[in-house]
């Protein structure tokens, strides 16, 4: 939903991919079911926005004239409209393990490019006129699957490939869409400091202003303006808080590099102030096997050790007592705490604290899709439900 007030703080949505389904079919059912409770709670007298996810299968069968034809329907039928999507998950996201499958296909095959193409075509086809529309994406790839030199240079080339996509797309219709890279931990973009190199170094750089300018027409400067215009990032709260980001350093960082936060995904991580043997106990039940839960550890001295998944960190819990962690495990935002657990709420407050100061996006999208595994006490609460308690208590937090 638009978000009201003298100063435009922007549009508030939330993730579908809370949802299973990985057909059309059963995508637009999970939206049939939810969509109108949520809308009721939250925004009963006005549009509600949707951050829908699609997986290629979906968003192939939803290239369909039919298929498209009736989802718009449905959606100004109901009072909907789409403005960004989760182009970040390929296929399969709930019910079997997914773990860095996530992450598959990465920015280096072919096959991310063509699905990123497919879903940037039909955005635009649904955005209302006068917005930005916004795709998340992996960020590059998965760490231990970079092989040198070759799948950096065969990641910028497929991203240089899709901004000039998104040339085209915008000069044919006049809507713009914006690529947004999702920093993630055990990721070729992991921390903000990385983020910001890449784009200024391999994104912004000669090379990929020359590929861009020849594949597109466009000068140099103007090249070099278009893929600012096209590639941006997600700053999903969750991932920044895990790595032990300062919120308002690293939102500086990217606007003095002239990165475009396209896209705020507020989320909640799992946070142990002062790792014990009771602490190491409780966590046991969160390893589950369907997502990756990295794990970030630190110490009193400040320095960070970094677990690629939970098992790996509880098998060297008892080296790491005393220190904090943080587990890339999403939780209901409008948690403090989770069990005997804390989160990462306050990290977010101080997040959409800077957005109430000086907005920093104009799409702001609640992301908690793992509730399917949280422990039976959080999942008590129907979904719907659940999403529009998030949805409020972002509202709460902006004053509006």
């Amino acid at each position: 939903m638009r978000l009201p007030g003298a100063r435009h703080l922007g549009h508030l949505t939330y993730c579908t991919n809370i949802h299973a389904g990985e057909t059309w079919p059963q995508v637009l059912a999970g939206l049939e079911t939810h969509l109108p409770a949520i809308k009721a709670a939250v925004a009963p007298e006005a549009p509600l926005g949707v951050g829908l996810r699609l997986s290629a299968t979906a968003a192939e069968a939803l290239d369909e004239p039919v298929a498209f034809a009736a989802f718009r329907e449905f959606l100004e039928a109901g009072g909907y409209y789409v403005f960004t999507i989760n182009g970040f998950p390929y296929g399969t996201f709930h019910g079997q393990p997914v773990k860095e499958g996530a992450y598959r296909p990465d920015w280096s095959d072919p096959a991310r490019l063509t699905y990123s193409n497919r879903l940037a075509d039909l955005l635009a086809r649904l955005l209302p006129e006068g917005l930005t529309g916004s795709v998340s994406t992996v960020p590059g790839t998965f760490k231990p699957w970079i092989a040198g030199e070759a799948t950096i240079s065969a990641i910028v080339h497929n991203l240089v490939e899709h901004a000039a996509h998104l040339v085209a797309l915008e000069a044919r219709g006049g809507k713009r869409i914006v690529l947004a890279l999702e920093p993630e931990p055990y990721c070729l973009l992991e921390t903000i400091a990385e983020t910001v190199e890449f784009f200024q170094t391999r994104l912004f750089g000669a090379q990929a202003v020359r590929q861009l300018a020849a594949r597109s027409g466009l000068n140099g400067a103007a090249a070099e303006a278009a893929l600012r215009r096209h590639l941006g990032v997600c700053y999903d709260v969750c991932h920044a808080a895990v790595e032990f980001e300062d919120p308002r350093t690293s939102i500086a960082a990217l606007r003095t590099a002239g990165i475009e936060i396209a896209k705020v995904q507020l989320s909640s991580a799992l946070r142990i102030r002062d790792l014990d043997s009771a602490a190491t106990r409780r966590l046991r039940p969160f390893d589950e096997p369907v997502y990756l839960h990295q794990v970030v550890a630190r110490g009193g001295n400040g320095a960070l050790e970094r677990f690629l998944d939970l098992p790996e960190a509880l098998a060297r819990a008892e080296e790491n007592f005393g220190k904090e962690w943080r587990i890339h495990f999403h939780v209901p935002i409008f948690l403090e705490q989770l069990e005997a657990f804390s989160t990462t709420q306050d990290f977010l407050r101080e997040v959409l604290a800077l957005h109430r100061e000086d907005p920093i996006t104009e799409q702001l999208e609640v992301e908690t899709y793992t509730w399917d595994v949280l422990p039976p006490a959080q999942r008590e609460v129907a979904v719907s439900a659940a999403i529009a308690r998030e949805l409020n208590w972002v509202r709460d937090q902006l004053a509006l």
